[in-house]
């Protein structure tokens, strides 16, 4: 569905008038779009014929909306608040949008200096609750400063909650995040995050497919989430109740073949619940930018592996560990016994002993051994290994 080539300014007025008329996400428009061009559909919205397929109810809201679109009004309101519209075919249009067939966004209005399609090569969607718990917040912030400082974009949709927490620890890290609206990109909402949107104008990328001054409303909020899993390469939900737009996110994320990704809470929390639900799904567990970025990242990008601490046991070689495996919890035995317990000859099972003894493990009595404080926590609570 990508354009031959950059738009002309009367296709460019034409789809920027069709954001005032078309809903984010009508498939309908979407598919006149293919078949007929954004200069024709308008015209046709604009005249007496309705297209096929149309109710009559349905063609006088879009007639009444194309009659009052005024396109270069918009696009001047946008300059002002140092905004831009990108159409498909404009070098700044991300293909990965593509993937949405008929759809995809019309066209997005875009405030902010960096380019919005080389930003959605190497972005990560971080979505969750608006009414998170600490942890959810903590979790959205150090993942957002993670992907940051591993060069990730951190996309996100400004809300309260994980999206704000996400967005705020890329912007402390130094890093770019883009935030996708429901509304107009010069009326952000909500507008208790208005310093936070300036700040992410400043640094990154404020995107939205509202033209100025439109407001959000239940299905446009719903439809935004189709454009944060289309727009990027994966998509992370920290905290998600059952029913929650972010888990629509990772859905469409999903569908669309990028990677839907989980980060795990406790069981009893109401909002762990949605990504429980997603990770006995096909979604993947992950607990920090490291594990996000091996899943979405280019090849040799792997995460630490995972391990607990090394205890004296591990170092040892394996002919002394199985003396000492023989030896017993409580009491102690001979160097004979110990032989036969280790597999192996008396004279080794000594020097094994000897060798244990001035590690901290064993200690003799005589001609029997017992373990030490340190090598038996079982016996002795509070010392040793643990």
């Amino acid at each position: 569905m990508t354009a031959a080539g950059p738009p002309a300014d009367e296709e460019r007025l034409a789809r920027a008038a069709l954001t005032r008329v078309l809903e984010p996400g009508d498939t309908v428009g979407g598919r006149w779009l293919r078949e007929h061009g954004p200069v024709e559909v308008l015209h046709r919205l604009r005249g007496e014929e309705p297209p096929p397929g149309v109710s009559a109810r349905r063609w006088e809201g879009l007639r009444a909306r194309a009659a009052e679109a005024r396109p270069e009004r918009d696009l001047a309101v946008a300059r002002d608040v140092g905004a831009r519209f990108v159409c498909p075919g404009d070098t700044e249009w991300p293909s990965p949008l593509d993937d949405l067939g008929d759809g995809r966004p019309v066209g997005l209005w875009v405030r902010g200096r960096p380019c919005l399609r080389i930003w959605a090569l190497r972005s990560v969607a971080v979505v969750g609750s608006r009414a998170c718990t600490e942890y959810g917040a903590h979790m959205a912030a150090t993942l957002g400063a993670g992907l940051a400082e591993r060069g990730w974009v951190v996309v996100s949709g400004g809300a309260y909650g994980v999206d704000g927490a996400a967005h705020r620890g890329a912007l402390g890290a130094g890093g770019a995040t883009v935030a996708v609206l429901a509304c107009g990109v010069d009326r952000p909402y909500p507008r208790g995050h208005a310093q936070l949107f300036g700040r992410i104008a400043e640094q990154g990328l404020v995107v939205g497919e509202l033209p100025p001054g439109d407001h959000p409303t239940p299905s446009r909020f719903i439809q935004r989430n189709r454009v944060i899993a289309a727009l990027t390469r994966g998509t992370v939900v920290v905290e998600a109740t059952y029913r929650s737009g972010a888990l629509a996110t990772a859905r469409s994320a999903q569908e669309l073949g990028r990677f839907a990704m989980g980060v795990p809470g406790p069981a009893t929390s109401a909002l762990s619940g949605g990504v429980h639900e997603l990770l006995r799904g096909s979604g993947v567990l992950v607990t920090d930018a490291a594990e996000v970025v091996e899943l979405v990242g280019d090849m040799g990008e792997l995460a630490p592996e995972r391990r607990g601490p090394v205890l004296p046991r591990d170092l040892l070689d394996p002919g002394a560990a199985r003396v000492l495996a023989a030896v017993p919890a409580r009491g102690r035995a001979t160097a004979r016994d110990l032989a036969v317990g280790g597999g192996t000859t008396e004279d080794d099972a000594v020097g094994r002993l000897y060798e244990l003894q001035s590690m901290g493990f064993v200690e003799r009595h005589g001609d029997s051994w017992q373990l030490t404080r340190q090598a038996n926590p079982a016996v002795f609570p509070g010392g040793g290994e643990s």
